[in-house]
């Protein structure tokens, strides 16, 4: 069954939007040295504005961009998305998979570290029906601090729904600013590890 109400074209997605702001790294990820996958970590200052609505990148691959949710259920929500406009994991292509299923751990050990949260979910929406609210392929990587916020409609739930602030523009760039700092430690780390 289609969803026409999720099919907009690329050119009017947000998030093809902050990929197109954010080009690649050249080399293949599969193929890459540490060099190369540092080179995933856009450097210097990231100017939030490149985009509108302003975002927050961590990392920009040749498959995959993660960026901070400008509508956080909590401090430290991160996005992970296919660069490419792909509206379900179904349509994502086998090198996509790939690519998502390398960052998605690397990156929720980035965010457990830069927030001190040591639980979070892991979220994905294929759908209206499924909560989907951007028709384009993407993961929430949410930090579960061991308290909740305080929640005037008591509606905060698991998969997004409920009371969502907007993220201040400089807590956004602090965030997004430590995460890929983390981030590049965390590739350097890897790099470390004895291979099997």
């Amino acid at each position: 069954m289609n969803e026409p109400d999720l099919h907009y074209p690329a050119d009017n997605c947000p998030f093809c939007t902050i990929a197109a702001a954010y080009p690649p790294s050249s080399s293949p990820l599969w193929t890459s040295k540490e060099e190369d996958l540092l080179g995933c970590v856009p450097s210097g200052d990231v100017d939030p504005e490149k985009t509108t609505p302003g975002s927050f990148v961590v990392l920009a691959s040749r498959d995959v961009v993660a960026f901070l949710d400008i509508l956080p259920m909590v401090g430290g929500h991160l996005l992970v998305a296919t660069r490419g406009h792909r509206v379900k994991v179904a349509d994502m292509g086998g090198g996509e998979g790939r690519e998502m299923g390398f960052w998605l751990p690397v990156l929720s050990r980035v965010v457990s570290q830069v927030t001190g949260v040591k639980d979070w979910n892991i979220v994905q929406n294929n759908g209206a029906r499924a909560a989907q609210v951007v028709p384009h392929v993407h993961f929430h990587i949410i930090p579960r601090p061991e308290s909740r916020p305080e929640i005037k409609s008591k509606s905060w739930t698991m998969f997004g729904r409920g009371q969502r602030d907007e993220l201040d523009d400089e807590e956004g760039v602090r965030l997004a600013g430590e995460m890929r700092r983390v981030l590049r430690e965390e590739i350097v780390k890897m790099n470390e590890r004895p291979k099997l």
